[in-house]
């Protein structure tokens, strides 16, 4: 059996708050560690029926890139929800919640001016 891991290294300040976040994945093909802003991570505990999470943001992302990450990785659970199961009309929804939180961000980058 293949065996392929995903490393995290994450460097902590005083705090413990993330000042850098590294990873690298096996199977990857990029030789080192490679630095992130964020990483979430979401594991299913089939024995009690809910979802575990980790979620590390640096001290560097700002609070814009933060809603992005996330929206965006919305729309990539939207993509598995059709790959793994089929459901074109789950994934649409979580497609359409993603545009309206995509307009609202943007809408308050407008009015900063930014």
């Amino acid at each position: 059996m293949k065996e392929s891991q995903i490393r995290l290294k994450v460097e902590l300040d005083d705090q413990n708050v993330p000042e850098k976040i590294f990873w690298k994945a096996d199977d990857s093909g990029e030789v080192g560690l490679n630095e992130t802003r964020a990483f979430d991570l979401n594991i299913w505990d089939h024995e009690k029926k809910e979802t575990l999470r980790i979620g590390l943001w640096g001290k560097e992302m700002t609070i814009e890139e933060l809603k992005f990450f996330y929206i965006d990785a919305m729309g990539g659970m939207a993509q598995n929800i059709v790959n793994a199961t089929g459901d074109q009309k789950m994934a649409a929804e979580i497609h359409q919640l993603c545009k309206k939180l995509s307009d609202h961000v943007v809408e308050l980058r407008n009015k900063e001016g930014k």
